[in-house]
């Protein structure tokens, strides 16, 4: 009976807005994945970290702007991202976080209320699940989405990122094989959509950016790679987690991977 009644909110859910989706978190109805809710919003990453560290993070995001375009900072203490989501409250309307001290992984919450510090600073960035809606409105092949889950494989290239202050670290990636006769319409898609990844940062063989076996995810769920495939890479916003512990940060909060801040924004203004 409740497997039912959470497949019946996550179809009134893909069809509702992203102020549904956060009061569903909010209030402990929606637990799971945001992937294919509040269809044509933008879904945005998360990273939460202290004021006196804000500043090198946001010449971080400038300076790697493919895994990392920042859609909106907090004020300091303050957990509403105000001009992408009024009303929001980023202590509560995401499903899981991962909070990371000295660069290692302590706690995966649903909640992150119990942890809120005045000086904390937030940031939302764009999210490249946001742009799958519209490749398979352009009828081009989305290959995660057929399987059950929805899963995208994410891996942590061998891609270093221009480092700002104490943030330094690889690049993360996430994997579409797309149709070989469809790569050129992928490319061309999904480059009009700089806020949510823009352009891939790698097309072809994946040992070339330091990913020798596809199949060992980091993140995510492996991809089924076939012969008139090629694989297509895109930067990640789960960077700044792989960022955190590279950088042995002394606190940085960032979403769960696959549960993501559900923005007001839609792809479609973009």
């Amino acid at each position: 009976m409740a497997e039912l009644e959470q497949e019946d909110l996550r179809k009134r859910l893909s069809q509702g807005s992203a102020a549904d989706v956060r009061h569903a978190i909010r209030e402990g109805r929606w637990t799971g994945r945001t992937h294919g809710l509040a269809h044509g919003h933008v879904h945005a990453n998360l990273a939460i970290l202290p004021e006196n560290m804000a500043l090198d993070f946001m010449r971080f995001c400038q300076r790697n702007p493919s895994p990392c375009p920042v859609l909106d900072v907090t004020d300091t203490g303050d957990p509403e991202f105000r001009q992408v989501a009024p009303g929001s409250d980023v202590r509560r309307d995401l499903s899981g976080y991962c909070v990371y001290r000295e660069g290692v992984l302590v706690d995966e919450p649903s909640d992150i209320t119990d942890i809120w510090q005045d000086d904390l600073v937030a940031f939302a960035m764009g999210c490249s699940l946001s742009f799958d809606a519209v490749l398979q409105e352009n009828s081009l092949r989305v290959a995660h989405l057929e399987k059950p889950g929805g899963r995208i494989a994410v891996y942590t290239s061998g891609i270093e990122c221009v480092p700002a202050g104490p943030f330094q670290g690889p690049m993360v990636v996430s994997l579409r094989p797309i149709p070989n006769d469809q790569v050129v319409r992928v490319a061309a898609t999904t480059a009009r959509y700089p806020a949510i990844h823009g352009a891939p940062v790698h097309i072809g063989d994946p040992a070339e950016i330091g990913i020798h076996d596809t199949q060992a995810v980091d993140w995510g769920a492996p991809p089924e790679i076939g012969p008139d495939d090629t694989p297509m890479f895109w930067g990640c916003g789960v960077t700044p987690q792989a960022v955190a512990m590279a950088a042995k940060l002394p606190l940085m909060i960032t979403h769960k991977t696959g549960h993501m801040l559900m923005t007001d924004l839609l792809v479609k203004d973009l």
